[in-house]
């Protein structure tokens, strides 16, 4: 069976972000695959992760994998700051602060011009796009049927703040550095040590005693393992959009809105959707105690914990077949529920 596969980009005009400022211009790129049914009641949004792209995460799509299109119509929604959508790369006039809660009200008028969609059946994301699914269903309370947070959290903890903190000052210390998150040109020394640095934090401790980077095809040493996955893997995005992502990641938090006044304990108990927690065991940004302590507001909650020492990789088990197994099985069958 042939999967229809669309893409485009939806524009928005000058758009006003949470912080009062103005993103002019604003243009989200999106993808999707499957069909709408006549309903319009199947639609999956799937917003991207940190510094990702449509393509580095559509690999879980497929009919044998995560995200079933000939079931699901599924959007890709490319995060502002990505590069492709909206981004300080791409748009001189993107602004200090664009947050979650702006990604979101984004993507809903996208899905509901240009599909005629306004009532989802689900949210799916990882890290990044698990917080913005998390905003979705605090945002829109009865137009939401479900998410999954994989890998996520309602707020960006206080630990996970200073890894990003540490990120920033890296970007923040490259002689080419102008200040409010802009470069004089690409600082490419301080683009290899991001990803050298990242590598420390995205996989756990057991990952790295273990050797497990020796599972994957080609990566014989913990060398080749930084130097051909990580190193590269932020060298070719833009630093100020890798900063706008810091930014935007630092601030995540769903009851930073006037409804709820700060207050996380009651943004939860807002939300009406089914809600997934998948937590991953060893996840050194979303601790697992996080969506614990989440879970006693919601509604209709579920916490399963991804069983991995592949830390926060495992919410995105692209080379790791056991994790993949495991979140194609228990995702689909709370879709099924």
């Amino acid at each position: 069976m042939d999967i229809e596969i669309q893409s485009g980009t939806f524009e928005l005009g000058d758009f006003p972000v949470q912080s009062g400022e103005i993103l002019p211009d604003a243009k989200l790129c999106w993808k999707s695959f499957g069909r709408l049914s006549s309903a319009r009641d199947n639609v999956i949004v799937y917003p991207t992760s940190f510094g990702a792209h449509d393509k580095d995460i559509e690999w879980i799509i497929g009919p044998d994998k995560i995200l079933d299109p000939r079931r699901w119509f599924i959007v890709i929604m490319n995060t502002f700051g990505n590069g492709l959508s909206s981004s300080p790369s791409n748009n001189k006039g993107f602004p200090s602060l664009v947050t979650g809660g702006d990604n979101v009200r984004a993507q809903a008028r996208l899905l509901e011009e240009v599909f005629g969609v306004r009532r989802v059946a689900c949210v799916y994301g990882w890290s990044m796009g698990a917080q913005q699914a998390y905003h979705w269903a605090a945002r829109f309370p009865g137009l939401v049927d479900s998410i999954v947070v994989n890998c996520g959290s309602a707020r960006t903890a206080p630990h996970n703040r200073v890894f990003l903190e540490g990120l920033k000052a890296l970007l923040e210390a490259a002689p080419e550095y102008q200040g409010n998150g802009r470069f004089s040109q690409r600082p490419q020394a301080a683009l290899r040590a991001f990803g050298s640095v990242y590598a420390g934090w995205a996989l756990s401790q057991e990952f790295y005693r273990h050797g497990d980077y020796r599972t994957i095809p080609g990566m014989d040493s913990l060398q080749d393992y930084l130097g051909k996955v990580w190193v590269p893997r932020f060298a070719a995005r833009h630093a100020s959009d890798l900063y706008a992502h810091l930014t935007t990641w630092w601030h995540s938090d769903i009851s930073a809105d006037e409804r709820f006044g700060g207050d996380l304990s009651k943004a939860l108990a807002s939300i009406e959707a089914r809600v997934l927690l998948l937590p991953g065991r060893s996840d050194l940004y979303f601790r697992v105690a996080d969506n614990e302590a989440e879970l006693i507001h919601l509604r209709r909650g579920l916490l399963s914990v991804i069983p991995s020492d592949w830390g926060h990789l495992a919410g995105n088990p692209a080379q790791n077949p056991a994790d993949a197994a495991f979140l194609r099985k228990t995702v689909r069958a709370w879709l099924d529920a």
